[in-house]
């Protein structure tokens, strides 16, 4: 190994005080830090007619306490699917919930619901019904896209084909349209 021509410079080495000052350093810089602040970001919005339009709630209405109009017996009302998205286009959210009973075996058929809720209420209400539970349908996927809903469904093509076999299947799309929402098949859709 090569010597340096240098000599070697006291502060080169590591010494415990070294330690010691370093760390305190940075606990004042970190300090510093949480004293010194930058001011909270506020956002404007730009004068216009959406900016007369503000929304009274942002959040879905949750489908955890509602009353569904589903008769499930004995057994509660399970919500197994839910999306969210402004539908009606008033700038506030609702929530589709798709909801069966807790049946002990089988698959119990679905019924699909549109939930709002009123900024002056504190619980959601159903609004809509999308699909009946008396329709013996079975929802496989529930989105809601651009305030459109979107489903994929099982069903049967007669009351004779046997409830573990359904041999329909459908995709289907709700809009809000002249204060109702309108179903109608998507483009490129085929039932089986």
């Amino acid at each position: 190994m090569q010597q340096s021509a240098v000599p070697e410079l006291a502060h080169t080495h590591t010494r415990p005080i070294h330690w010691v000052a370093t760390a305190t350093a940075v606990a004042g810089v970190v300090a510093l830090s949480s004293v010194l602040q930058p001011n909270p970001a506020t956002a404007a919005q730009a004068a216009g007619p959406q900016s007369q339009k503000t929304p009274v709630t942002t959040t879905a209405p949750s489908p955890a306490h509602v009353d569904f109009p589903i008769d499930c017996g004995p057994v509660k009302a399970l919500v197994v699917k839910k999306a969210t998205g402004d539908l009606d286009g008033d700038g506030r959210p609702e929530t589709v919930a798709v909801v069966h009973c807790d049946a002990p075996m089988g698959t119990p058929p679905d019924g699909v619901y549109v939930l709002t809720q009123a900024a002056d209420t504190k619980k959601p209400r159903v609004v809509a019904t999308l699909i009946d539970p008396k329709d013996r349908t079975t929802v496989k996927t529930l989105t809601v896209t651009d305030g459109t809903v979107l489903a994929d469904t099982l069903g049967y093509s007669s009351g004779s084909v046997p409830s573990c076999c359904p041999d329909v299947k459908t995709s289907a799309k709700w809009q809000w349209k002249n204060g109702t929402f309108l179903r109608s098949t998507p483009a490129g859709t085929q039932s089986v």
